[in-house]
């Protein structure tokens, strides 16, 4: 990730981070004026999610369209249904161009295609269908799923000697927290033979729950002297049960919320994945205005994910500041 290129963007943030948590509609002067963006996802007001959001509307307000964000208003339960209906809601009181929906779960493709079907150019973030797996889809941007995996396993081999035992969790089963599970495992595998990885476990999205079972994991194994994440909360699930069962682990997890960089700089976790949040989510409004204005876009737009520690913490504090986070 070049963090200039990040700062660069981010220090306009401010007025787009400040409508995050409703439905939003924001305009400017310039050539996209007339252009009108909606962007669908569910949870909508999960940190992590929130950050998105920001990346998203500040494009848009850079590039003169007008956008809109909804879904279902939780930071903790994944709702498509819920979010559905908004979605059906906003398109029918505003004549959009085109439309971002948020796809990690593959029950959201059959609504992607539906989009499609009627005319709307569609473009999903953060993961990366094999073009032509899902009917309709246009483009998609995010981080390098596996390389992210790949990143989490070298810095946590590195930080053990190569020896030890790792905890795997995820928030759900899904295609973006399956494939960066697998590419840990395969990378830990091939490089580092001596560190064993338990299978992986589901965490949720409900912390207290999530604490929980990572608790117990650490209970039933004794051995364990590391752990990596895959969602948003990781970090402070794993932070958190370390410190409950008295355990020195060597925690990674996902995303750059302020909550996590401040356990990182405590030395409560080691390092984060700096998933491209802020830049994958300006993409998708660069995507959709070029979608909406007929050009040609690229379908897959892969983007890096560095492990970063406590000595790679002040471009991104520095990013939220400017996206009012």
């Amino acid at each position: 990730m070049k963090h200039t290129t990040l700062k660069n963007r981010l220090t306009r943030a401010a007025l787009g981070a400040a409508v995050l948590a409703a439905s939003i509609g924001s305009a400017s002067v310039g050539y996209g004026a007339e252009i009108k963006l909606l962007w669908v996802q569910a949870m909508k007001d999960h940190p992590v999610h929130r950050l998105m959001q920001a990346g998203f509307l500040d494009r848009c307000k850079e590039l003169g369209y007008i956008c809109e964000v909804v879904g279902d208003p939780s930071a903790t339960n994944w709702d498509i249904p819920a979010t559905l209906p908004l979605a059906e809601a906003a398109i029918a009181r505003t004549k959009y161009d085109a439309i971002g929906v948020y796809g990690p779960d593959p029950a959201i493709y059959s609504y992607i295609s539906k989009l499609a079907k009627e005319g709307f150019p569609v473009v999903t973030w953060h993961v990366l269908p094999p073009e032509g797996t899902v009917e309709g889809l246009k483009a998609a941007t995010g981080e390098d799923i596996p390389n992210a995996g790949e990143n989490a396993a070298i810095a946590i081999g590195e930080k053990l000697g190569g020896k030890g035992t790792v905890a795997l969790t995820q928030g759900a089963s899904n295609d973006t927290e399956n494939a960066m599970s697998d590419a840990f495992r395969k990378t830990i595998a091939a490089k580092y033979p001596d560190i064993k990885v338990l299978d992986t476990q589901m965490e949720g999205f409900e912390p207290s729950a999530a604490e929980a079972k990572a608790v117990a994991i650490l209970q039933g194994n004794p051995d364990v002297t590391a752990a990596f994440g895959t969602t948003g909360n990781s970090i402070q699930t794993w932070s958190g049960a370390a410190r409950k069962a008295g355990r020195d682990v060597v925690i990674i997890g996902m995303d750059y919320i302020r909550q996590n960089l401040d356990l990182v700089k405590s030395g409560a976790a080691y390092g984060i994945v700096a998933q491209p949040l802020y830049e994958e989510s300006a993409k998708v409004a660069e995507l959709l205005g070029d979608l909406a204005q007929g050009k040609t876009v690229t379908y897959l737009n892969p983007l890096p994910a560095a492990v970063i520690t406590a000595a790679d913490l002040d471009p991104y504090y520095k990013m939220l500041e400017s996206a009012g986070q």
